[in-house]
């Protein structure tokens, strides 16, 4: 009798244990393979944009493999036990997740306090809704464009992609089993997914706005079509339900499917811009689907495509893709504010970064994610008792702890030295300039229009006389009015060249560059009407060029001065002469940005795109400028009154001697 009894306790007992946890499911390898792919696109995209400009697509791919693999497992957990241990699961997602998040959002707030206080602003709302998991909508309203790699980058902005997944650990085990209850029959569901994913896609390529791309960058529900088209593919496609072999036409069709999605999503990465109009409507959705056939190919035990993601060196970068996605930013960015000759030796200084990412990546695996993941969090309370109650320290508890200790008390210290909205809203020297001189080229730009209609009635015989030198300096001279001789002597320039800017009209389109040049560019060219905006981007030039012909403002010579902000591919460039047309002279100014990895693609992009088009002028202001430190203001990129007249100068001359 007491044998029955205890053989029926044991069988309750077995069946409590079976009922708390899942049996193992199948370690997919190749999927590192994949994160690896994935992590690697973000790194060198934000490293080095000019060389893979689709690189930050790696986070669709990251979305697809996590809403395939947590979905995965929720099905499982329901086959096996009827329903879905939603605190388990929390809590699962919470040890994998928050410990790393924690720790760099303190050590880089930490950082910010003490030695980089301009990014202070907002740094309370910005941690909050980071532990929140609602920072990409804080984004939308407060940040500023993913692809606006020059004005105050924040090592912050990486983590939307985060919240993002945070919403949908919060709330997608609810909806699995509202779905299991209602529809059951689970390809159905498929279907289900593949429709939601379908109208988060459209609603992304409806509310996008090309002057403004954070609403449906950030948005997640413009997002969330790679994580549902991953957590679609679970229902049809379950990892444990896949067949071990296949009939050789079959295991071919898979691998020819997952060779060719891989192969597509490279050459995405190479050729869909985050700037195109076409990746928001369809490219990024692309993107997409090719990475959902990748992952299930991947997925399948029969196919090839597992063992070819599968090595050594995938499956360490792979495990460590989300410490490598949480510190690239702060690392980069720190180390970037740091060193001012990134453009002369991107390569080297890129690899130092990555190197400073893998040290604090492994750091944080050995020393945080592995521990914390591991550790049994129901001992805590008696833990820290004990601890209290007879504390011992070893060199890394103590490391560990004093270090914890202070990056909270700093944290603590940035939060309460938040500039406060006054503060934060005053501007310093350099920015109140550019402030005033874009309202005062927005008044000159009218009476730059009536400047350039006179000097279209300007004979060009006359002008090109002038230019051409053909008058003797002291005839040159006598011509001048008082404010011309002023500009001669203040500009350094011949007579000749003020006499001939005077009937020069003038169109300038560019970014805070420009916008700092001018006040100084419409006193020597009073014909210049100014079109410049900060962070402006190349992509935005060719509308701006439409607009202007349309109401009849596009003056015969065009000054563009674009490239501060990020990379110009060739197309770009073609697209923006195009947009001005052949029966114009182009003026291109090369770009003096000498903290970005892009400095040097810029001025050879530019120096190809005037071999190409014989109306296209380089003027090389990065030459011009080379190891003139003093000519810049303190970030050595946008230059001060010095560097503003020779750049004047520098635009003045070309101009003369192009049209003489």
């Amino acid at each position: 009798m007491n044998d029955n009894l205890t053989g029926v306790n044991m069988s309750r007992t077995m069946a409590r244990m079976n009922r708390q946890r899942l049996h193992p499911r199948r370690y997919i390898t190749g999927f590192d393979g994949i994160r690896t792919l994935a992590v690697l696109g973000v790194i060198i995209y934000h490293l080095m944009p000019a060389s893979l400009q689709g690189g930050y697509l790696g986070v669709p791919i990251f979305f697809v493999v996590s809403g395939y693999l947590i979905t995965d497992i929720l099905l499982q957990e329901w086959d096996q036990f009827g329903t879905i241990h939603l605190w388990q699961f929390y809590g699962r997602r919470l040890r994998r997740l928050y410990p790393a998040l924690v720790t760099m959002l303190l050590g880089t707030t930490t950082y910010i306090t003490l030695f980089q206080r301009s990014l202070l602003t907002n740094i309370r709302a910005t941690v909050m809704t980071n532990l929140l998991y609602v920072y990409n909508w804080f984004e939308i309203g407060h940040g500023q464009s993913y692809f606006d790699r020059f004005n105050g980058e924040s090592p912050f902005t990486h983590l939307w992609s985060l919240s993002i997944e945070g919403q949908y650990y919060l709330f997608w085990p609810l909806i699995v089993v509202f779905l299991m209850l209602v529809f059951r029959q689970r390809q159905r569901i498929f279907l289900i997914m593949m429709a939601a994913a379908v109208i988060s896609a459209l609603t992304m390529a409806i509310l996008y706005d090309p002057a403004n791309t954070n609403r449906v960058y950030y948005g997640t529900d413009t997002r969330m079509f790679a994580i549902l088209i991953g957590s679609g593919l679970a229902f049809a496609w379950p990892s444990r339900q896949l067949p071990d072999t296949l009939a050789p036409a079959n295991r071919l069709t898979l691998d020819l499917l997952g060779g060719g999605s891989l192969i597509g999503l490279v050459l995405l990465f190479f050729k869909l811009s985050g700037e195109s109009a076409f990746t928001y409507r369809g490219g990024m959705f692309l993107f997409t689907v090719l990475s959902g056939i990748l992952v299930a190919t991947v997925a399948h035990p029969a196919s090839h495509m597992n063992r070819l993601l599968t090595n050594p060196v995938f499956t360490y970068i792979g495990q460590r893709s989300y410490g490598i996605y949480l510190y690239q930013f702060p690392v980069m960015i720190f180390y970037e504010s740091r060193v001012q000759n990134i453009g002369d030796h991107p390569l080297l200084n890129s690899l130092i970064e990555v190197a400073l990412i893998m040290v604090f990546t492994e750091l944080s695996y050995r020393f945080i994610e592995n521990p914390m993941r591991h550790y049994n969090y129901r001992r805590a309370f008696t833990d820290c008792r004990d601890f209290l109650r007879n504390p011992r320290f070893n060199r890394v508890t103590g490391s560990i702890t004093g270090l914890a200790v202070l990056l909270f008390a700093v944290t603590a210290v940035g939060f309460v030295q938040q500039p406060s909205k006054a503060s934060s809203a005053k501007q310093t020297a350099f920015q109140k300039r550019i402030t005033q001189n874009a309202t005062k080229a927005k008044q000159q730009n009218a009476a730059a229009v009536k400047q350039q209609k006179a000097a279209a009635k300007a004979s060009a015989k006359q002008a090109k006389q002038v230019a051409a030198d053909k008058l003797a300096t002291k005839q040159a001279m006598a011509k001048l009015n008082k404010k011309q001789k002023s500009v001669v002597k203040t500009y350094q320039l011949k007579p000749q060249v003020v006499l001939a800017m005077g009937q020069t009209e003038l169109t300038a389109v560019g970014d805070s560059v420009l916008l700092d040049v001018s006040s100084d560019l419409q006193t020597v060219i009073p014909g210049t009407v100014v079109q410049g905006k900060v962070g402006r981007q190349v992509t935005e030039v060719p509308g701006i060029i439409s607009a202007l012909k349309n109401q009849g403002q596009l003056a015969h010579n065009v000054l563009v001065n674009i490239g501060t902000n990020g990379t110009i591919t060739p197309s770009q460039a073609d697209q923006v002469v195009q947009a001005i047309g052949k029966d114009h002279q182009i003026f291109w100014v090369t770009a003096h940005v000498p903290t970005r990895s892009w400095q040097n693609q810029v001025n050879q992009q530019i120096h190809r795109t005037a071999k190409k088009y014989p109306n296209v002028h380089v003027i090389d202001w990065y030459s011009t400028a080379l190891k003139q430190s003093k000519w810049f203001v303190s970030d050595n990129v946008h230059p001060n009154s010095t560097g503003n007249r020779h750049l004047t100068a520098l635009i003045a001359n070309q101009i003369a001697k192009t049209n003489q």
